[in-house]
């Protein structure tokens, strides 16, 4: 989903004039289609529309494509917007945080909970090993890595984007399979959801601080859990 709340958005007076932009091409297509039209086929009596037909079809479909091209230009502006908003948050450049946004969306994550789990998980270094073994910016488990693809190397799960794409599908997984809980989720994420799993099954809470630190600092990011 788009996280809006995470970064500033665009100002009315843009919204205008973007719409006036839009605006003013109608116009021209207007100008441009009625000097097609001859001038015996507007003046005549029988049929005054007749001649003036085509030039209708081409207003709606000139009104329709600026629209479209409109709300593309405002979902683009909107993500560089945040893009820049969660560089400067989190200090880290604008191609990682790019990458980090995109591979989110892709992903079907919040933007604003992905930052938090890279964050949380590596301070943002694509070269993080810790003792366990976990790797790169979401400290994938070359284990869990082989799940989804088991030609994985070490090397590649060191790669950003191979790191990211891999460890938020896992995440992904694990909120349909704790069915939204995003608190179980991150819970199965740090511990292992074979871990959680036998934890609750004795009767004991699996909690150890981990998703309590991802979600406050997604509260934080103006960010709601979903």
């Amino acid at each position: 989903m788009t996280d809006r709340s995470s970064g500033p958005h665009m100002h009315i007076p843009q919204r205008l004039m973007l719409r006036g932009l839009g605006i003013f091409a109608v116009l021209v297509a207007v100008g441009a289609a009625l000097s097609l039209v001859p001038p015996r086929a507007r003046a005549r009596d029988t049929a005054p529309w007749t001649g003036t037909a085509g030039v209708i079809s081409q207003l709606r479909t000139s009104l329709q494509a600026t629209s479209g091209e409109l709300e593309i230009k405002d979902i683009e502006l909107e993500r560089a917007q945040d893009i820049i908003a969660f560089s400067a948050r989190f200090q880290i450049p604008a191609d990682l945080a790019t990458l980090i946004y995109d591979e989110a969306l892709a992903a079907g994550l919040s933007p604003g909970l992905a930052f938090e789990i890279v964050r949380i998980e590596s301070q943002f270094n694509p070269k993080a090993v810790s003792r366990a073994g976990a790797l790169g910016l979401t400290q994938i488990m070359p284990a869990t890595a082989a799940f989804y693809d088991s030609a994985r190397s070490v090397e590649a799960l060191l790669d950003p984007r191979t790191n990211v794409r891999v460890g938020f599908r896992f995440f992904r997984d694990l909120l349909e399979r704790f069915s939204g809980d995003l608190r179980m989720a991150l819970l199965a994420y740090n511990r292992g959801p074979a871990r959680v799993a036998d934890l609750l099954a004795r009767g004991r809470n699996p909690a150890n601080g981990y998703a309590q630190a991802v979600i406050m600092g997604y509260k934080m990011s103006g960010s709601p859990p979903q």
